[in-house]
């Protein structure tokens, strides 16, 4: 065992663990917490997402019904469904797994999730009300990030934290959610000169790149804490994250690993989040 590591299993079990408690407390009052998951296509990664999804929803005796559709399904038939479950009081939470065809627009299909039910976090009411610091869904990965770093006792006020990645689900809420803890926060993206020049100043660095084990040890302050969301394979087809585990753990004082790390807290705070949505609709 690494005495470096954040065992995100670990973590993600203790969230669970809570998730449960209240799950009980919502079933005594007749409410079962219920996640639908829509999934187009078969895309492997996402089926095994979408199945380990179902999975902890039934562990935690939450309600889940899984919807498929054909890789050719129609926006309009997406959408429909969508409005369906919107509609459906069994339901308190929606996802709907990207990345979706080319022929459905990513965007149409958020926004259409009732607001009440987005679990995801990526409606763009939610977002503005992350973005101002009002109480809302948060992004799962970033949010579990948020735990990972809290459940190790990393305070992150007046650190200086890099992200790496500025995608929608990952990169641009996390560095928001740090600000909010009062982190000094520095995006850096595809197009940032001399990344090197920022990752050394580090104290916590979030790797988001989609880029198999891009960042060794070179590009890492000593001491930095590593969080590595990347998940890939690399040539032996291993999972791996965008973060060179083997030379980083010599220089980080905490680090994710590829798998076991950011991956369970992400369907952990899922699980949060459509409990909270379930509790949010007993409050009225």
């Amino acid at each position: 065992m690494i005495d470096n590591l954040i065992d995100g299993k670990q973590i993600a079990g203790q969230v669970t663990e809570e998730v449960q408690k209240r799950v009980e407390a919502l079933k005594a009052k007749g409410i079962t917490p219920g996640l639908a998951v829509v999934l187009v296509g078969n895309n492997p990664a996402s089926q095994t997402y979408v199945n380990n999804k179902t999975k902890t929803c039934e562990r935690l005796g939450m309600y889940s019904i899984l919807i498929q559709l054909d890789e050719g399904v129609s926006e309009a038939e997406l959408l429909n469904q969508v409005e369906l479950l919107n509609n459906d009081e069994k339901i308190h939470g929606i996802l709907v797994q990207l990345p979706l065809p080319k022929q459905i627009d990513e965007d149409r299909v958020i926004a259409k999730i009732s607001p009440f039910k987005d679990v995801d976090g990526f409606h763009p009411e939610s977002v503005g009300k992350m973005m101002i610091g009002q109480q809302t869904f948060l992004p799962c990965t970033p949010f579990g990030i948020l735990k990972l770093l809290e459940y190790s006792n990393i305070d992150v006020a007046g650190k200086h934290a890099v992200i790496i990645g500025r995608s929608n689900i990952v990169g641009k809420p996390m560095g928001q959610l740090l600000l909010q803890k009062d982190a000094t926060v520095t995006y850096c993206h595809s197009k940032t000169t001399d990344l090197h020049a920022f990752t050394k100043q580090a104290d916590i660095l979030v790797v988001a790149t989609g880029r198999t084990k891009m960042i060794d040890a070179s590009y890492v302050k000593e001491g930095a804490v590593v969080i590595d969301v990347g998940i890939n394979r690399d040539e032996n087809n291993k999972l791996c994250g965008d973060v060179d585990f083997d030379s980083v753990k010599e220089v980080a004082s905490k680090i994710t690993p590829v798998p076991g790390g950011v991956g369970p807290m992400t369907i952990a705070m899922l699980m949060e989040n459509t409990c909270l949505a379930a509790e949010n609709t007993s409050k009225n």
